[in-house]
């Protein structure tokens, strides 16, 4: 038989009609019982407690002719909001995550894409302003992805030719986006 905590309201002796500690386990028994079985919380002894002290709050302002109906009548609101409030939880609670990333839109803000197409249309006229072989050679390397030696074998040149017209453009559009 489970026991109310030692520092439970129900070893008051003004709450039960024997001061005695049987009687007072004997009435959380009771309670418990009679809670249960109206409510079917799990959590019982939480609301007989939180009803404990609402009991002892009330009593401070006016007397109650049947406490024990009040307790009854406390616990199994306070079984009830707690039900409510874990529905609202429920249905509140966030999306699933598989389910929100399909839902989101992928897509950059407008002002995100403008943004990006003037830094692209800059990009292009620094990079037109290189000399054509070095333009060629830097677009090769950044744009198709080849490496220094594929460059040098398809232009027909040395790969050190090929570093040179990388590190001048990178040179030249550096020289060129100082400015911005």
């Amino acid at each position: 038989m489970n026991q109310p905590p030692e520092d439970s309201p129900a070893s008051f002796p003004d709450q039960v009609s024997r001061p005695d500690s049987l009687a007072s386990h004997t009435l959380w028994a009771r309670l418990r019982r009679q809670l249960a079985r109206l409510t079917g919380a799990q959590d019982v002894d939480d609301h007989l407690h939180a009803a404990f002290m609402k009991l002892e709050a009330y009593r401070a302002r006016e007397p109650v002719r049947n406490p024990e109906a009040f307790l009854v009548r406390a616990a199994a609101n306070s079984a009830l909001d707690e039900h409510r409030r874990a529905k609202r939880q429920a249905s509140a609670a966030p999306l699933d995550e598989g389910l929100a990333e399909t839902l989101a839109d992928q897509a950059p803000l407008q002002d995100e894409v403008y943004a990006a197409r003037q830094r692209l249309d800059r990009v292009r006229q620094g990079i037109a302003q290189l000399p054509p072989r070095t333009r060629e050679i830097f677009l090769m390397h950044r744009l198709d992805g080849l490496k220094y030696h594929e460059i040098a074998a398809r232009l027909g040149i040395s790969q050190s030719a090929v570093e040179k017209h990388i590190a001048k453009a990178a040179l030249a559009l550096a020289e060129w986006a100082k400015g911005w």
